[in-house]
Formats: structure tokens, sequence, C-alpha cells
């Protein structure tokens, strides 16, 4: 049974969600073990404050939502803020112990003008695309069981020096955790030139796609593509340049397009160590899941990313409490991808 969990509301909202009749919880009820559709209201001054209610109760409970599964509808009145609060949510939901499902967010801005493409493609107006969309969400999320494998195979992508990076480090510190358990492989994209998407219009990016190759080929079409799709997880190292994500993670999550217009990747997982040299670690985080979560459809599991801040070489392997936050990440990341504990 899928619950709903109301963080605001507007009319329009109300229309999309009103042929599913789901049972209510209030933001302060258990969650454990449940499946939760959250629904945001987004208007021109951002979210309802009931969010960010929320957002403290799950900052401040690390298992409020142990065992759920969580996913989210954002409805704004105009062009903003419903992807940076569904993000934060997200963000949210995954450290307080829910497994996201890929695509966990249905957005609506104002004009609705982000439906447009899906719109034409089913013969539909914007806002019945909307609202079938949160239909096929709630329903998805009913029937959402993570696929758990014997061993699984775990891939790590970095773009990071190997004399000095804390976040590399980091990174072979949970490969060694998980290697008993797990098939690992890492590749880095520092050495050699990773062109960012040219935008390819899509049926000239399916073309390419189904030649196995991208506009550029290269190392990313030869080697990286293929193994994502060999994989089972996928651990971004991620280190906080300026609060965002490095160039070369942008360019290959941007050029993923290629793969996902032709693979559904909803049955592979998606985790990231994060390292900043001084503080914002939460934002590139949830540009990670934004990315490869709500947009390129893998699968969030609990407590998915691993946030440290360090900024000498070496600083990070030498933080108060590292081995038992690594012990926990890559158990945890274990425990949910392999054959253990499943959804309620």
């Amino acid at each position: 049974m899928v619950y709903r969990v109301s963080l605001g509301t507007n009319p329009r909202l109300e229309r999309a969600l009103e042929s599913l009749a789901l049972p209510r919880l209030s933001p302060e009820d258990d969650f454990t073990g449940k499946r939760l559709l959250f629904t945001l209201a987004v208007d021109e001054a951002g979210a309802d404050p009931s969010l960010f209610t929320l957002l403290r109760r799950l900052r401040t409970e690390p298992g409020a939502l142990e065992g759920a599964a969580a996913a989210m509808v954002a409805d704004g009145s105009g062009e903003l803020y419903t992807k940076s609060s569904a993000q934060a949510l997200a963000l949210a939901c995954s450290m307080a112990g829910a497994c996201l499902p890929g695509r966990a967010l249905v957005e609506a801005t104002g004009s609705l003008y982000n439906h447009h493409i899906q719109a034409a493609n089913r013969g539909l107006s914007w806002e019945e695309t909307y609202f079938r969309r949160v239909e096929e969400l709630a329903a998805r999320l009913e029937t959402f069981a993570p696929p758990r494998f014997d061993r699984p195979r775990v891939l790590m992508l970095h773009a990071s020096d190997q004399r000095r990076s804390n976040t590399l480090a980091l990174g072979r510190a949970v490969l060694e955790r998980l290697s008993d358990r797990c098939d690992v492989r890492e590749i880095g994209l520092l050495n050699g030139t990773v062109h960012d998407c040219r935008g390819c219009g899509y049926h000239q990016c399916l073309h390419f796609a189904q030649n196995s190759t991208c506009f550029y080929g290269g190392p990313l079409s030869e080697e990286v593509f293929p193994a994502i799709l060999e994989s089972d997880l996928l651990l971004f190292l991620c280190p906080n340049y300026n609060d965002a994500l490095g160039a070369n993670l942008v360019a290959l999550i941007n050029r993923m397009t290629g793969l996902v217009v032709q693979q559904d990747l909803g049955a592979k997982y998606v985790a990231g160590v994060v390292a900043s040299g001084y503080s914002g670690g939460d934002l590139v985080a949830r540009q990670l899941l934004g990315a490869m979560c709500l947009n390129r459809g893998l699968i969030l599991p609990p407590r998915a990313l691993l946030l440290e801040t360090a900024h000498d070489p070496g600083d990070a392997l030498r933080a108060l409490g590292i081995a038992r936050r690594l012990d926990e990440f890559s158990a945890g990341l274990s425990k949910i991808v392999g054959s253990g504990e499943k959804l309620a």
C-alpha cells in the first residue's frame, strides 16, 4: 500500500492525486517500513514550510524511514524551486533509511512546459500527461522490489589524482571492504580528454546508441559504457569542486543519454562518496542523486552517500571515526544490494 504524505497543497496537485485516493499520513507519523509518496506544493517563495519541518525530522532521526520506499510529486506555481525542493527531500530520505526507485520524482512547473515532449509522444495534453505520470509513479512505487544479487558487481568511477585525492582514498577503502562480497572494478577518467555531450537530437543519439557508440566515441563509448551496463552498483567518487561535480563526471553523466535512450537502468543502484575541502558536500550529493536517480533512473539505496570534509592530502583517512563510518557505509551498501533484507 502507498501512503500519501502531504507537504502543502494546491488545486492542480489535488486533481493530479484525486483518482488515486491514497490513505494519508502526517509528517509526524511512523514511516518505517512503508511506501510513501511525498507530495510537495511549491509557490513563488519556495516549498511549503511543512517540508522544512519534515527535513528537520529526517535529518535528526536517522532511522525515521528504515525499511521504507519513497517517491515524490512536486507541483509548482512557477518555474523555480520544484527540483531543488525534491532533491533536498530525496537526500534526507536516503540518509534516514529509505530506498528510492529510479525516476522517483514527477515534477510539474507552473506552465507544465517540462511535460511537452512526453505529451507529444503520448498524444495527450500537458496536464493529462502530468496526471498520468503521477498515476504511473504511484503504481511503480506500490510494486517496487529492489533487485538483489548474490555477488553484486560494483563499478567505481572517478576522475581523481592518484597521489593527492582524499576522495579516491575513501573510495578505495570502500572497495576494499566490499571486495569479499562483491566483484569490484575501478575506472578513472582523469587521463585523456572527456568531451561533454554534444546535444544531438533524439533520433541521432538513438542511432549512435544502437551502434554502441556516441558522436564523440572514445573511451566512454569503448570502455566506460559497457562497464556500466555490466555493473549492478555504480559508485561515484565526487570531490567537491566549487560546490559542484567535477567536469569529467558531469560529461560522463551527460553523455549517458546514449545509454538511457535504449537501456532501462532501473535495476541498477547508484551511490557516492563526496569529499569537500571546506563545506558543501550536501550540494554535490544532491547534484549526483538528482542526475543519476531522479533523471537517469537508477535506484538510490538507503544511506547511499558518504559525505566527508578533508582538505589536505591524507586528511580523510585520518579523520576521527572514519573507520567506523567506512565500515557502516560499506556494510549498508552490501546489505541492500546483496541478497539480504528486502522491502516490506
